[in-house]
């Protein structure tokens, strides 16, 4: 059997346990736990391990998704989960100007230690204050136009979107493969 295997990164509250339960078609396997630091000023629960779905296309053909925990005291699950992706979606809420900067690290966190096709998954969208999507980009550092990932507008809470977040990145990952 061949697994596809897609990480779900981002900061905190972006959307990744979300986006997972809305498309897997597993019960989704999650850490989550009451948040203590200031996560609980966000959310009640947050992840601090992985979260694991599925998508099964026919008996040959799987895809695995891991959402990885947002805090930075928990990158070394970070490092675990993306050095066997195939490709990764950074989730960035767009109404959390002041969450961009920790996208950016993720970002470096990841891109030093892997070269793997990644989008960006823009949440929040249609939230009072969300920023576009150009002053995301450069906000999160890629400053020329010529030489940036793939940019999806995702609702996280609704299967379809996600979907059609799913297939734009791993149709990102196959471009890299064509022959």
């Amino acid at each position: 059997m061949e697994v596809m295997r897609l990480i779900v990164t981002g900061t905190v509250g972006a959307g990744k346990s979300t986006f997972i339960r809305s498309i897997s078609e597993i019960e989704v396997v999650d850490t989550d736990t009451r948040a203590t630091d200031e996560t609980a000023l966000l959310k009640q629960r947050t992840t601090v391990a992985f979260d694991f779905g599925r998508l099964q296309f026919g008996p040959d053909m799987a895809v695995h998704l891991y959402g990885t925990p947002g805090q930075s005291r928990f990158d070394f699950m970070w490092d675990i989960l993306i050095r066997k992706a195939h490709a990764y979606i950074l989730l960035v809420a767009a109404h959390r100007p002041r969450e961009f900067r920790n996208a950016r690290q993720i970002l470096r966190f990841i891109e030093e230690r892997v070269q793997v096709p990644m989008i960006i998954g823009l949440t929040h969208t249609d939230c009072p204050g969300a920023w576009s999507e150009e002053d995301v980009y450069l906000a999160i550092g890629y400053v020329d136009e010529n030489n940036r990932p793939p940019l999806v507008k995702v609702n996280p809470m609704q299967e379809n979107s996600v979907a059609e977040a799913v297939i734009a990145l791993v149709q990102h990952s196959m471009q890299g493969c064509a022959v």
